[in-house]
């Protein structure tokens, strides 16, 4: 599976959904604490010193997408309302699936940083259902795709349960997952995560190299900036 380039509107949706409620999900994120081990294994950060606990950078995330054995590790820190995370999507990643993914030298991972609002909540919660059915990268997309700004409805409930249906997941299982609001805990450790790592917005990039440096980028920087990086960390595989 690719990220799909083609750029599609909101689809508008004029059937209700019964008796299902995604109101379970609603909530605020108050806690900012992270509980670390003195066995857990941590790197440097390149360009601020910044001592790195790795399972901030690889727990609490999605599947991997690429080969798992892949020496690069990019971990992307986003919000799926996020306007700066959508150009990334469709103008850098596709290059960067294509060029290093596709061919096995780095894999990546999705983190959630929900700060927009509360449909970038419920969007990054039907992306973890979709993740039981092992469709996340899927619906991922999908999201992205149907972008058509900040808080404006286009993720909304009804939205979300029809892009479940676009990529093919059972509904009474997504209705399930989505009113029982199972993944409530694994989107607040991500944005615990974020805050503990210092990200003030998204999108937020790690780069984990073959020697487990980290290498950090802020923004939706542009295709030569995460290739001259990538470069320069396959030249450690042996």
């Amino acid at each position: 599976m690719s990220p799909m380039n083609v750029h599609a509107k909101s689809l508008g949706i004029g059937v209700a959904i019964g008796a299902i409620c995604i109101g379970a999900i609603f909530y605020v994120i108050t806690s900012n604490q992270i509980i670390k081990s003195p066995s857990q294994s941590s790197t440097e950060a390149q360009g601020n010193n910044q001592k790195i606990q790795m399972p901030l950078l690889i727990d609490n995330a999605s599947p991997v997408f690429g080969s798992k054995d892949a020496p690069i590790t990019l971990v992307e820190f986003g919000d799926y309302q996020c306007f700066y995370c959508n150009r990334f999507f469709h103008t850098t990643e596709p290059d960067i699936v294509k060029n290093y993914v596709d061919t096995g030298k780095v894999k990546m991972i999705f983190k959630d940083y929900t700060i927009i609002g509360q449909d970038s909540i419920n969007a990054a919660h039907a992306a973890h259902c979709a993740q039981e059915m092992g469709k996340f990268w899927e619906y991922h997309d999908v999201l992205y795709n149907h972008w058509t700004g900040e808080n404006n409805g286009w993720a909304s409930s009804q939205n979300l349960f029809e892009f479940a249906k676009q990529v093919g997941l059972d509904e009474k299982d997504f209705n399930t997952c989505m009113s029982e609001a199972r993944h409530v805990a694994i989107i607040k450790g991500s944005v615990s995560d974020a805050k503990t790592l210092g990200l003030t917005g998204t999108p937020g990039f790690f780069i984990i190299g073959p020697d487990n440096s980290v290498t950090k980028l802020s923004g939706a920087q542009p295709y030569d900036v995460f290739e001259e990086i990538f470069k320069s960390q396959l030249q450690k595989v042996k």
